[in-house]
């Protein structure tokens, strides 16, 4: 099972951490996105969190279920306003399961890279997969890895520089892992976290797909239907359900 590094700590402070991931002009694309591949079904997010997008979606008319391995995460969750609306479950999103038949099965904002195999990875498509009804999308947003932005014999790259914030992603090249490195400065105090990831390439996640039996259906650089291009830093891809 993944290491949960979503602990109380970080739990209680996450949208102080990363308060732009709440703005409106973040979520709401996100949001419309995904009702609309949603429709009248069921929605399942892997890696559900505090609710950032469960929350809205779900206030939108989408019946919503959530997994997460971090009880303090989820216990943020349960202490906003709709959170009776959303199921939860506590567990590894690679491979726990669920009652019920999803048109949604949907990972954001980076969370595949948290599992730090590439089995691990593959069971989380053979996962949301198999809670896909017919023609079922799963959706995916993730970074694009940096390595063209690391100088030659470099292994760190900053994500993140502001007064209160310091990001690095260290990279591994050899094992595909990045370790993301943060501090954060308030009242004369410093405070680190750091976590490491499997870093992942748009054309490996559409292989892991094929493995489930799901094929690419489209692929953006962003929420509102940017075009991918070469030059893309993020993607929002999405891969159906083929038939059996």
């Amino acid at each position: 099972m993944p290491q949960n590094t979503f602990d109380a700590r970080i739990a209680e402070t996450y949208e102080e951490k990363w308060p732009e991931l709440f703005e409106p002009a973040v979520v709401d694309p996100a949001v419309d996105f995904l009702a609309g591949l949603a429709g009248s079904g069921a929605a399942l997010e892997l890696g559900v969190g505090t609710g950032r997008l469960a929350l809205p979606l779900s206030g939108r008319g989408v019946r919503v279920h959530g997994i997460d391995l971090s009880a303090a995460m989820i216990a943020q969750l349960r202490a906003k306003p709709g959170a009776e609306r959303v199921g939860v479950t506590v567990g590894d999103f690679a491979t726990t399961r669920v009652d019920g038949t999803f048109t949604l099965a949907y990972l954001v904002r980076n969370t595949i890279t948290n599992l730090t195999t590439q089995d691990e990875q593959v069971e989380c498509f053979r996962n949301a997969a198999a809670h896909l009804g017919p023609d079922g999308c799963f959706v995916i947003e993730v970074y694009v890895p940096e390595l063209r932005r690391l100088p030659p014999g470099q292994t760190v790259h900053p994500f993140a520089v502001t007064p209160a914030h310091l990001g690095f992603e260290e990279y591994d090249v050899a094992s595909q892992l990045a370790v993301s490195h943060h501090y954060w400065t308030a009242d004369g105090q410093v405070e680190t976290y750091s976590s490491t990831h499997r870093y992942v390439w748009p054309a490996e996640l559409d292989l892991m797909a094929r493995l489930a039996g799901m094929t690419l259906h489209e692929r953006w650089a962003g929420w509102g239907r940017e075009p991918f291009t070469g030059d893309s830093r993020s993607h929002v891809s999405v891969w159906r359900k083929t038939a059996p």
